[in-house]
């Protein structure tokens, strides 16, 4: 890698401080912790590893570099997946680990004394480099090893720097009791729109590489001569996309998915522009026939160069695809569909730029990502403001009753639950909500809940209005209980599985449900807020049989 010329702009910093530090002087542990852009990161540190192995020896750099992530280490990238003298594999235990990279030291030792002796190359040493993705995952499952890795060189008496790369903060995953040393600590910053931009722009290099010796037949969206465009696409998508995500890996998946469609209308139109000059050209050659075969040449390249587009095309295919690239955000980020599903959905119709103006493009949403069975009309639908039935949509059907059964409980006062849910003498009716009488009076009217917001309410009352909701509309359903033989017997014990909280607490990380309540208070029941707007519930609703405006105290 040359670090003058990064192959991943913003980091720049980072290569040069991580570079200096392993080449020179490698500290034995360091923790790098970076929130938005991880996976970046990493490649990035992949890349610093492999040019400081392949790096020639200098009077900086002395030290040979063997570098190799965890699961290299421990399978056989370094050949410790073998077996030692005494029978025992390298990759066991830690105790054997360590024989295994003494052993590995040793042949490698060997091994540059005959190198050296050959007058090729001279280190004075040699230094392991191991790296730990996803550090916070060693809390959970192999807390045993947060202690001793960072402590690898000391424990084998070798040159080893660890490096922990994580999401995490060093603290919330720090060992009690002061067990790990303290690590020399990198913190990468949240990369900006620019960098981004630069991130998508080599990559388009890389791509249009082999697009530049090729001939117009094979012409593709990364020709080098729709580098302009890319770059126009590039900051349309960055305006759209950055205040939702700031990871360059995400961006340039959905850059990957919407450029084909973007730029296919131009070379559309370039096609339309060559056969034209293709018949012109065929005139021309048959009423010239002076004309040598070097100007027919130059007229002919002249003629099937790609040119970029103006700025007035740039702008309609900006106003024409611009709902395209916000449904792709809330399709592709979660990743409810795949790039090349989400190409071949939406592709523009041929001679696009030739047809008259027209409204913006209607984006095709995949049917995996926005299920019939929750909209309320077709699968198809846009999704510009309602990503919220693609989250919903993948909910088992006990968390769609809890989601409605929390709308009602947010919507309807407290005491129009017996009202409102409760059986009459007949056991079969409910009560019919109160009639509002149009009186005019010169008393302030009340403001309906719908206008103030969702109020929170009691985890008792929600799983009671759950409750209600199943022995309504979720009995017919059921299997054959005869053991059952109280009404409500079957409904109460579907309430009360540890699954219903299980659920609960899923809905809350969704940010479909938002507790109001601290999470450590003893006193009183935990309190809830229902987070999902009345169009989502109303689909759900409408997908389990139940008649949501029935229920609401203040129909809508």
């Amino acid at each position: 890698m040359n670090f003058n010329q990064p192959t991943h702009p913003g980091y720049e910093q980072f290569t040069q401080e991580l570079s200096s530090l392993i080449s020179l002087y490698p500290p034995p542990f360091i923790y790098v912790n970076d929130v938005q852009s991880y996976r970046t990161t990493t490649s990035v540190i992949d890349d610093i590893l492999e040019d400081l192995s392949e790096r020639p020896p200098s009077l900086e750099s002395p030290t040979k570099i063997y570098h190799a992530r965890i699961d290299g280490v421990a399978s056989s990238q370094w050949g410790l997946d073998r077996e030692g003298d005494d029978g025992t594999r390298w990759n066991e235990n830690l105790d054997s680990f360590l024989h295994g990279l003494r052993a590995l030291h040793t042949q490698l030792c060997k091994l540059g004394v005959e190198v050296a002796a050959e007058g090729t190359e001279s280190y004075e040493g040699i230094c392991f480099v191991i790296v730990v993705k996803q550090a916070e995952i060693l809390k959970d499952a192999l807390l045993e090893l947060m202690a001793p890795l960072p402590c690898l060189g000391e424990m084998a008496q070798l040159i080893i720097c660890v490096v922990f790369i994580s999401q995490v903060r060093r603290k919330d995953i720090k060992p009690p009791l002061g067990a790990a040393p303290e690590p020399y600590f990198m913190d990468i910053g949240s990369p900006t729109k620019e960098h981004i931009v630069k991130h998508l722009l080599s990559q388009f290099s890389t791509l249009s590489t082999t697009d530049a010796s090729s001939s117009s037949q094979s012409i593709t969206p990364y020709h080098p001569s729709l580098l302009p465009l890319y770059r126009h696409f590039t900051s349309v998508l960055c305006d759209v996309c950055f205040p939702f995500t700031h990871d360059p890996q995400d961006l340039a998946y959905i850059a990957v998915a919407s450029w084909p469609g973007y730029a296919k209308p131009v070379l559309d139109e370039h096609r339309r522009y060559l056969a034209a000059k293709a018949n012109e050209m065929d005139l021309d050659v048959d009423g010239e026939l002076e004309d040598g075969e070097e100007e027919q040449e130059r007229r002919r390249q002249d003629a099937l160069a790609l040119k970029p587009p103006g700025e007035d095309t740039r702008m309609r295919l900006t106003r024409l695809f611009n709902p395209s690239l916000s449904a792709a955000l809330e399709v592709l980020l979660p990743r409810l569909s795949n790039a090349a599903e989400w190409a071949a959905l939406n592709e523009p119709p041929p001679d696009l730029l030739a047809m008259p103006h027209g409204p913006p493009l209607r984006p095709v949403i995949p049917a995996a990502a926005a299920p019939s069975d929750i909209t309320t009309g077709t699968a198809n639908a846009p999704v510009g403001t309602n990503s919220a039935l693609m989250t919903m949509g993948t909910l088992p059907r006990m968390a769609r009753f809890l989601l409605v059964a929390a709308f009602l409980a947010s919507m309807n006062p407290a005491k129009s639950d017996l009202r409102m849910f409760g059986r009459g003498l007949d056991e079969k009716k409910r009560k019919q909500r109160r009639q509002v009488a149009r009186i005019k009076s010169k008393a302030a009217a009340k403001i309906p809940q719908r206008l103030l917001g969702p109020a929170p309410f009691p985890l008792d009352r929600l799983l009671a209005i759950l409750g209600a909701l199943l022995e309504e509309n979720d009995a017919e359903t059921r299997l054959p209980a005869p053991e059952f033989t109280i009404p409500g017997e079957y409904t109460d014990m579907e309430i009360a599985r540890v699954g219903v909280l299980g659920l609960i607490n899923q809905l809350t990380s969704m940010r479909l449900l938002f507790r109001t309540s601290p999470v450590d208070r003893l006193d009183g029941p935990p309190m809830y807020k229902c987070s999902v707007g009345y169009d989502s519930v109303l689909g759900l609703a409408r997908g389990l049989k139940i008649p949501l405006n029935d229920l609401l105290w203040d129909p809508v």
